[in-house]
């Protein structure tokens, strides 16, 4: 039997703690290089993209706009993982939320629903002396008491415009629906009711139209798939979706409903995507024989060529909801249609977009300035134009999130 002499215990014993320092020393460069690439913190810093025939318009907005040609600068420690932006906002909006003072306006519907929108008054004058409203569309499921619409409506209240918020039809919390019928996706009576209003209270206003445009269509293909999580962000947005229609389903069963049935809410219960949920019971609200009819005919996709006043389209090259694909879709608008431009951004995640030093973000995100910025200056070239150039006096400008899929429940 062989024995180790002190010697040789003497030889072996100092080895000991150079090899487990050396596995602790590999352990932590496994942990920073995992945190180094999930964070994206070797990704810099650059201005937006931005894609737009060359009109004197265009040069305009480039020379008034100088957010759109200088860098977008996110929070140093996270701020470069679409991830890490799209959690933080979906989990709550922004920061310091501010609480604007509004009045809530009700509006009958044709079909017995009643329509609400929320309506907040300038806090001083516009740069351009003229009375400025801001139609906002909320993301779908959403409505004026969320965090990031609080927080831009003050920042736009503060530039002189007045702002008109939808609130989506069975998303506001505490207020029963009055019809069996709740938001799809490309529905626009109750926002038309609510731009009718602006008209007729205010027939001198000009109006700023704020709203996401999207393809489910072609984003439904996209989002079932693993890659960038999206099909695990499907499963929260449908989970989000589920709660919001089951807050409502005695009134989507109880009042002489004729499309919605308890076994569409069987299906509804095991549903585990959007698309799912579209199929077995949003479609129905309109009478859709299929959910591919549904998308094609509540798509944005179909009008958005008829647009003629100035029209900005923003997203984030880093989105992980929207799939690169996807992007086209604005890009060749704005290649083809001189008044239109789209502005893509390196990072921002899904409409995080914060911005901050290091860690804490501030209030105020990239594109809640971006889109008051390109307002001022859509409004200032409308101002200096003769009037028979003018854009129509119902619409000056029109400005759009792009995000081909307009996610629901948390997310606008």
């Amino acid at each position: 039997m062989t024995t180790l002499d002190d010697a040789d215990m003497h030889t072996f014993g100092p080895e000991l703690p150079a090899m487990f320092d050396g596995v602790k020393l590999a352990a932590v460069a496994t942990v920073l290089y995992i945190i180094v690439r999930c964070l994206n913190l070797k990704s810099p810093t650059a201005p937006p993209e931005t894609t737009y025939q060359d009109t004197p318009l265009s040069r305009y907005l480039l020379k008034s706009c100088p957010m759109l040609t200088k860098e977008y600068i996110p929070p140093l420690l996270w701020g470069k993982s679409g991830h890490l932006q799209t959690a933080l906002y979906g989990k709550m909006g922004r920061v310091n939320t501010p609480t604007p003072c509004g009045v809530r306006k009700f509006l009958p519907m044709h079909d017995g629903a009643t329509a609400t929108f929320d309506l907040f008054e300038a806090l001083g004058d516009h740069s351009t002396g003229d009375d400025i409203t801001m139609v906002i569309c909320p993301g779908i499921g959403n409505h004026s008491e969320k965090n990031y619409i609080r927080t831009f409506v003050d920042h736009s209240q503060r530039q002189g415009y007045r702002c008109a918020v939808l609130n989506h039809l069975g998303a506001l919390p505490n207020m029963e629906l009055t019809s069996p019928r709740m938001f799809t996706y490309g529905c626009t009576w109750e926002y038309a009711a609510m731009v009718g209003y602006i008209k007729r209270a205010f027939p001198e206003t000009l109006l700023v139209v704020v709203c996401q445009g999207y393809s489910a269509l072609r984003a439904q293909e996209t989002f079932l798939q693993w890659d960038q999580c999206r099909r695990l962000y499907n499963f929260v947005l449908a989970d989000n979706m589920k709660k919001l229609i089951l807050m409502h389903r005695n009134t989507l069963l109880g009042l002489n409903s004729t499309n919605i049935r308890d076994t569409d809410l069987g299906r509804l219960y095991a549903a585990t995507s959007l698309m799912q949920i579209d199929d077995s019971i949003m479609r129905k609200f309109h009478g859709y024989s299929s959910v591919k009819e549904y998308y094609e005919k509540e798509s944005c996709v179909q009008h958005i060529h008829k647009v003629t006043v100035p029209l900005l389209f923003v997203n984030s090259s880093d989105d992980p909801l929207i799939h690169q694909s996807l992007l086209a879709i604005p890009r060749t608008l704005a290649e083809k249609m001189p008044n239109v431009m789209f502005v893509l951004t390196q990072h921002g995640g899904h409409l995080g977009f914060f911005e901050g030093a290091v860690l804490f973000p501030q209030p105020l995100t990239w594109m809640d300035k971006v889109i008051v910025e390109y307002t001022d200056a859509i409004c200032h070239w409308e101002k200096k134009r003769p009037a028979c150039q003018r854009s129509s006096h119902s619409g000056i400008t029109s400005c759009l999130q792009s995000t081909e899929l307009t996610p629901s429940g948390q997310h606008t």
